[in-house]
């Protein structure tokens, strides 16, 4: 005897099935079929009659309105602004008056005037004698011009003692003015030359006595005075001269 099958529900099992749906050709096709029922039911739903046009009322009509009428000049900005075509002014000016120029010309005879005779010549003597000329008088003897040269009356004399920087001093400013003494002697007194060394803060550190004046007491106090000059400060060492001028006056010794 043959056996049983083992699961006899796998014998009545149906064939498998297709699930994947409409192939791309079904779909063009039945696109197809409804494009061209649509077409059809156009073609014999449809209604042949003839658009009538229909009529127009209550149509807004534009007309172009002349630029002289007064009511279109009155919305001018300008009309009271600026000159205007048709104000009081341009009126006046575009009408121009006529004048008649005046006819100068007469057919009268010449009329001459007289001549007094008794009275040529007046204005010219009142002339002369109301200005007064300047007179020019002959030289025939002129004063000679000397050629010596004026002679200098300036006093060359010192009018009183003065303190003189030379060399590399010449032009630096002192702190403090140095008055230099009138000496009482009967003759002149030659300049008192010295030679001073200035430190770079102002202070002279050196004075030597370059030339004498022929007084030691002139030089002497040359040199006290030469010690107590102080300069502005600079960079630097610098040696200059220092030169008194003496101013003497005379005694009765």
């Amino acid at each position: 005897m043959n056996e049983a099958p083992a699961n006899p529900a796998l014998e009545l099992a149906e064939p498998p099935r297709d699930d994947r749906g409409w192939s791309g050709r079904r779909m063009i096709l039945f696109i197809v079929i409804l494009f061209g029922a649509h077409l059809a039911a156009i073609y014999f739903l449809g209604s042949k009659k003839q658009n009538i046009p229909r009529t127009t009322t209550n149509v807004p009509q534009w007309q172009i309105a002349l630029t002289g009428d007064e009511l279109i000049a009155l919305d001018d900005p300008t009309l009271f602004a600026l000159p205007h075509a048709n104000d009081f002014a341009t009126r006046l000016w575009n009408t121009t008056p006529i004048i008649t120029p005046p006819d100068f010309r007469w057919t009268e005879s010449p009329r001459w005037l007289p001549v007094q005779q008794q009275l040529l010549g007046e204005a010219f003597r009142e002339f002369i004698k109301t200005n007064l000329f300047a007179e020019t008088r002959l030289n025939f003897k002129p004063t000679p011009i000397l050629d010596v040269p004026p002679m200098a009356t300036e006093n060359v004399l010192p009018k009183f003692s003065a303190l003189q920087s030379v060399g590399k001093l010449q032009g630096r400013q002192m702190l403090h003015p140095i008055t230099v003494p009138t000496l009482f002697y009967s003759d002149l007194i030659a300049p008192s030359r010295i030679q001073a060394v200035v430190e770079p803060e102002g202070n002279i550190s050196s004075v030597i006595l370059l030339e004498s004046s022929g007084y030691p007491e002139a030089d002497q106090e040359a040199l006290r005075l030469a010690r107590a000059v102080r300069f502005i400060p600079v960079d630097g060492l610098m040696i200059g001269e220092l030169i008194f001028q003496w101013h003497t006056v005379a005694t009765n010794r």
